[in-house]
């Protein structure tokens, strides 16, 4: 059994030096989200019929920006919504209060395909084709968020049996100091790492527009339902119906919608079908 190493979760503290300025590990894991969606998406522009449509490295910077706005504003007006809309309506001004914590993932989804659809209008560009472009680039930035979780040794996983070698004790997780699992590295593996590898080799071939976004949305669906059932569900909300968590109710539009796209993906045409994929 193992115990939480228990970081600071200061990397660098400048206010030794007369700075007002605290550098925390979290910020530092979405600047490594950022820099890896940028590095991907570069590379998925370059390949035939993105190239031959028009895309250049400078939409991908402002994907970049556009996303950063659709996942900030999204993931917190998500959390308000889907987690504790009873207790922001009481306390609105809170809702702005971003500092004190609280963003949704599936929140953050939603607002990111705000932004991308409004990219999409403003550039005159299929509303799928920029979804299928970036899609195969997301899971690494979840795979950076799940690292700043650990580190900051935050939404840890339910009570594990003591005998599992990996199970970890939590301190702040309450003075019981139950073996749990490491749910935030289950999550790295599952929808970080994995959901990658299989995206970013299934985008490399032409594929039906929204195929590629509707292989996205399945698989984290899949993955993050699977990871709920090793997270401890959020202690204002508990398990709800069927035993399911709020996470895995979210996840179960994500896996229908996501096969019912895959599906209608199929029948549209394949951009670039007579072209050889280069990576």
């Amino acid at each position: 059994m193992l115990t939480h190493p228990q970081f600071n979760p200061i990397a660098l503290d400048l206010t030794r030096i007369g700075l007002p300025l605290q550098i925390h590990w979290y910020g530092l894991t979405y600047l490594v989200a950022f820099g890896l969606f940028l590095f991907l998406a570069a590379r998925r522009v370059r390949l035939p019929w993105f190239a031959n449509a028009g895309w250049t490295r400078r939409d991908v910077e402002d994907l970049l920006f556009y996303g950063v706005v659709g996942v900030v504003l999204g993931g917190r007006l998500g959390y308000v919504m889907f987690y504790k809309p009873g207790y922001y309506a009481s306390h609105p001004l809170e809702v702005f209060a971003v500092w004190k914590g609280g963003m949704s993932f599936h929140g953050g989804l939603l607002g990111v395909a705000v932004a991308m659809a409004m990219f999409a209008w403003l550039r005159k560009r299929s509303f799928w084709q920029v979804t299928d472009l970036i899609a195969p680039c997301v899971p690494t930035g979840l795979a950076s968020g799940r690292v700043g979780n650990f580190i900051n040794g935050e939404l840890w996983g339910r009570a594990a049996d003591p005998s599992l070698p990996w199970a970890m004790v939590f301190p702040q997780a309450g003075p019981e100091m139950l073996p749990r699992h490491p749910s935030q590295v289950y999550q790295f593996l599952l929808e970080g790492l994995l959901l990658f590898v299989l995206l970013w080799f299934y985008g490399k071939k032409p594929r039906g527009r929204g195929q590629v976004s509707g292989a996205f949305l399945f698989g984290y669906g899949v993955f993050r339902f699977i990871a709920e059932y090793f997270r401890e569900p959020d202690n204002f909300l508990g398990l709800l119906a069927m035993n399911m968590s709020m996470g895995q109710w979210l996840c179960v539009p994500m896996i229908l919608g996501g096969a019912a796209l895959w599906a209608w993906g199929s029948r549209q045409p394949v951009p670039g079908a007579a072209m050889e994929a280069k990576a």
